[in-house]
């Protein structure tokens, strides 16, 4: 039997074991929370949805669609991450480029048994085994596009924008909102309106899963109603962070854009503008009727009382013409009453190519050839298919004539305003346009 002071000494020593064993796990906690990007933050962020896209949940307010439900996830606090992020120390992480996606590819032989592979709502599709490499020239061409961002971007170069030389950390949150977050496959997609947006919006919500119907995550693209698309509480965007994360905010979106692909797609500039006009204005829409048709009617149309509505001002046949949309977009009352909406506004106030350094730089010249070529870069080319059809319904050939009745003056003018997109993104000066 042991004596008394033995069995004292040992519990003592028990206790104290167990006091450094808590007080370690504290400080091991801390360390996570304080050298996040030191300590894996790189498996958190690529390989799970602790961070997705929690607002997309949230049902549409009006949506007409009642076989359309949301998912039912609660958005998680910043110290549930934490949680999370420990467990999978603790549990293990299975590697995720052998998680079987809606079936095995052909002849793959690993981990066949007589049940079933769980089906995680993912469409069954004919795996794609790429037995050739990607080509040179794309690969080429997306060295050269990156390159000239580079070249353009230096602080020597003859190019000069607003912004250009500020750093990340100076750009104000509300312009970070056009950068979406897909946190399942680590992607960080900055839409550009009025450049194939609406459809790769749609390939973000089914890769991330986040959108339910029928119970069921969304498996084709096209099936994703376009309000739906271009809901506000759909996406997980950065100017999001600030309210989930607080003051870890910039430092969580550094970590995902070291460490997630990031791509956009961009188009020439001024076709872009006539691309934005003929949707917004020749079609008959109420907001933007409302918000800029009838400011430019009564500013450049000669209109003091426009009709009240877009109905009756398409009734009536009145509606702003192309040189009144210049106009506005020249005016400089313009954006001192607010800053330039989305469709028109500069790409490079929308993606910041200069603070921000994008793997791919896809064009809408080229949107068949650059989504296969993303895709399979985002390895998710078996899992989902850019949808095919008439993309460029607005093109560049058309340019002479609607310009046709813009004075020269205005039209240099318009190049100016738009310059940093022509030579960041590699097109051309429009010279006969200039008559230069």
């Amino acid at each position: 039997m042991d004596p008394p002071l033995y069995k004292s000494d040992k519990m003592g020593k028990s206790r104290l074991f167990r006091i450094f064993l808590i007080l370690g796990s504290v400080f091991m906690i801390l360390l996570i929370i304080i050298y996040w990007d030191d300590v894996g933050a790189t498996n958190f962020y690529l390989h799970t949805t602790i961070s997705g896209p929690h607002s997309s949940h949230l049902p549409l307010e009006g949506h007409a669609n009642p076989k359309w439900k949301p998912d039912k996830d609660k958005e998680g606090s910043f110290l549930s991450d934490i949680d999370a992020f420990v467990n999978q120390f603790l549990e293990g992480t299975a590697d995720p480029t052998e998680q079987v996606r809606g079936g095995t590819p052909p002849g793959d032989t690993r981990n066949q048994s007589s049940e079933k592979p769980e089906e995680r709502f993912v469409p069954r599709r004919e795996w794609k085994i790429h037995l050739t490499p990607i080509a040179a020239e794309k690969k080429q061409r997306q060295e050269s596009r990156k390159q000239l961002i580079h070249d353009m971007c230096r602080s020597n170069s003859s190019l000069d924008f607003p912004g250009k030389n500020r750093t990340f950390d100076d750009i104000p949150n509300k312009e970070l909102d056009h950068l979406i977050v897909d946190d399942r496959h680590g992607i960080i997609y900055c839409y550009v309106p009025k450049v194939a947006c609406t459809n790769w919006k749609r390939i973000l919500i089914v890769l991330s899963e986040s959108l339910l119907v029928d119970g069921a995550p969304y498996q084709d693209p096209m099936d994703i109603p376009q309000q739906i698309v271009h809901n506000g509480s759909v996406h997980f965007t950065f100017n999001k962070f600030w309210k989930r994360y607080g003051k870890f905010s910039r430092h969580l979106m550094k970590i995902k854009l070291k460490k997630y692909t990031k791509f956009l797609f961009v188009r020439d500039p001024f076709v872009r503008l006539i691309s934005a006009y003929r949707n917004k204005f020749e079609q008959e829409n109420e907001d933007f009727y409302k918000r800029f048709a009838v400011v430019m009617l009564k500013r450049y149309g000669n209109y003091s009382k426009p009709p009240a509505s877009a109905v009756e001002a398409f009734a009536a046949g009145v509606r702003p013409v192309f040189l009144n949309f210049i106009q506005y977009l020249l005016d400089a009352n313009t954006e001192k009453e607010m800053p330039f909406n989305e469709h028109w506004r500069q790409v490079y106030r929308l993606c910041h190519p200069c603070q921000i350094n994008y793997d791919f730089v896809g064009k809408l010249e080229t949107l068949d050839e650059d989504a296969e070529h993303l895709l399979r870069i985002l390895r998710v080319d078996n899992v989902v298919e850019f949808p095919g059809g008439n993309h460029n319904r607005t093109v560049s050939s058309w340019e002479e004539n609607w310009f046709a009745n813009i004075p020269y003056k205005s039209r240099r003018e318009l190049y100016k305003l738009y310059e940093a997109d022509f030579r960041l993104f590699g097109y051309s000066k429009p010279s006969i346009l200039l008559h230069e």
